[in-house]
């Protein structure tokens, strides 16, 4: 597979000077190996998933740190969190000797839980998610941003299979104890039916048959692990009532087509969740823009009770704010900016103290690509066009 330069590479190499170690989480087969390998080709490598070394590990941490080569990768270490504490007395031992340790994970909260209780201030986090469309141009609705569905499309449908099942025999099972990994895939099929929609944790536990709070630690597992993006609602003095409940979508829209059992773009054109993956394909797109650059991840929806909803927000430097409204069209007409039209109205009055707020209509590229003024205050632009 040729390789692909990664945005978050500058930022990487910039940890890597300024830190003894660095963190990098992310989904399952993200390229997180693949990346620190290619910046770091002199460092030692270790996968931390073979039973055989995990046993070496553990009965003699201290010994098995002595017979690597820094600067090193551990790959995976959330299997062995503990070894964190051992890295930390080594970091401390030499503070200054920075780009020493590179580690990996695929599972945010344990790792995370690890790196505060033991490498607070020795390392940097850092986050990278499949690939973006800045990144590749093979990057798009159907078959998202895996590096390998993006490298062999054509047999994408059993790569997303195979990557499901391995999901759920290793991630799954590590962060929790989920005994029932059938109902399990149930409802990841189920949430991608809800893809887009306002979070209602009850309207699952009916038709899996199991209870509110099974389905509130299994969404946090498919969180935890990062295949979905939780959305938040935006708090504001607007003076009205809000709604307060997130919107979810599955961080990959490979993954959700792969769900929903789309399999090719005829399909997804004649599919009713068409506009609901493309919403989703931009919110991830927000999201690996602003990790990327190693800004932290803002990100927000706005839905009222008078049924005014816009699909995201995204806050700015110095107050700014964009408001950004999703059309699976090519072909924007004036009368779908109207909920961008009435937020900004309301902002302009109850926020004064904002500098700046814009409103853009962001739609899939036509055979013309270009930007234009949908109305006085609305831009209308391509996904492509609009990140470019």
């Amino acid at each position: 597979m040729r390789h692909i330069d990664r945005e978050l590479a500058p930022v990487l190499l910039k940890a890597s000077r300024g830190f003894p170690a660095v963190v990098l989480t992310g989904p399952r087969r993200a390229g997180k190996t693949v990346l620190l390998r290619k910046l770091f080709p002199k460092a030692s490598y270790t996968l931390l998933e073979d039973p055989d070394v995990i046993a070496r590990l553990r009965a003699d941490p201290q010994g098995f740190l002595d017979g690597l080569a820094l600067p090193a990768i551990l790959d995976e270490v959330q299997n062995v969190p503990e070894l964190l504490s051992y890295i930390r007395s080594r970091i401390d031992a030499k503070p200054r000797r920075t780009g020493q340790w590179f580690i990996t994970g695929s599972q945010e909260a344990p790792l995370m839980r690890g790196v505060t209780e033991s490498m607070a201030g020795r390392a940097a986090i850092l986050h990278l998610y499949p690939l973006s469309t800045t990144e590749s141009a093979k990057v798009d609705l159907l078959h998202g941003g895996y590096p390998e569905a993006v490298a062999r499309p054509k047999s994408s449908a059993l790569w997303f299979s195979s990557y499901v099942q391995t999901y759920l025999e290793r991630d799954v099972r590590a962060v929790t104890n989920v005994r029932d990994l059938a109902t399990f895939r149930r409802l990841m099929a189920l949430l991608a039916t809800r893809h887009g929609q306002i979070l209602n944790r009850s309207e699952f536990a009916g038709p899996l048959g199991v209870s509110v709070p099974t389905i509130n630690q299994w969404l946090g597992v498919l969180e935890t692990t990062q295949q979905l993006i939780i959305v938040p609602p935006f708090y504001d003095n607007l003076g009205k009532r809000l709604t307060k409940s997130p919107k979810i979508y599955f961080t990959d829209s490979g993954l959700a087509c792969h769900l929903l059992g789309i399999t090719s773009k005829s399909e997804l054109e004649r599919s009713p969740f068409l506009g609901a993956l493309f919403e989703g394909f931009v919110a991830a797109e927000i999201v690996k823009r602003q990790v990327n650059a190693g800004e932290r991840r803002e990100l927000y929806h706005f839905r009222d009770e008078q049924g005014l909803e816009v699909d995201f927000l995204v806050p700015g430097r110095n107050g700014a704010l964009t408001l950004i409204e999703c059309k699976a069209t090519r072909s924007p007409f004036p009368a779908m900016a109207g909920n961008l039209i009435k937020l900004k109205a309301n902002l302009a009055k109850k926020q004064k103290t904002r500098t700046k707020v814009d409103a853009v209509l962001v739609h899939r590229k036509g055979t013309k690509d270009t930007s234009r003024a949908l109305l006085p205050e609305v831009t209308a632009l391509s996904l492509e066009r609009w990140l470019g």
